[in-house]
């Protein structure tokens, strides 16, 4: 069993404050205000046991790359802001995978991402 250390609970304690998906450089700013001495390496390695776990999920995007969610959520979708290159979530789904889907193929699961400027920027 893999003992609970501080920059993990430093770590979670960012998920908890930040209810979006994150890439591993704001992961890290975020998590060196309560460890100092948090680095590139120790990060990475809790996230793969927070998402070992299920309290994480890994989020693999077309643009940005891994980012990591908290686990559980709905199903929904991402939109990206092209000025900030934060990642938000959209709550839902309106994508129909049964008419979406050629005749003959399964889907197995589907990601729709957004594009365009979050209402920061816009202002």
């Amino acid at each position: 069993m893999k003992r609970k250390t501080n920059q993990r609970n430093a770590i979670q304690e960012v998920f908890r404050k930040i209810d979006r998906p994150l890439d591993i450089n704001e992961i890290l700013e975020t998590g060196r205000r309560t460890v100092e001495s948090l680095n590139q390496a120790t990060v990475y390695r809790n996230l793969k046991i927070l998402v070992e776990k299920g309290w994480l999920k890994k989020i693999n995007t077309p643009e940005r790359g891994a980012l990591y969610e908290r686990a559980g959520k709905e199903h929904h979708h991402h939109f990206q802001c092209r000025q900030c290159d934060r990642l938000f979530e959209i709550s839902g789904c309106a994508f129909n995978e049964q008419s979406s889907t050629p005749p003959g193929f399964i889907t197995e699961e589907h990601e729709v991402y957004l594009y365009g400027i979050c209402s920061s920027c816009r202002d």
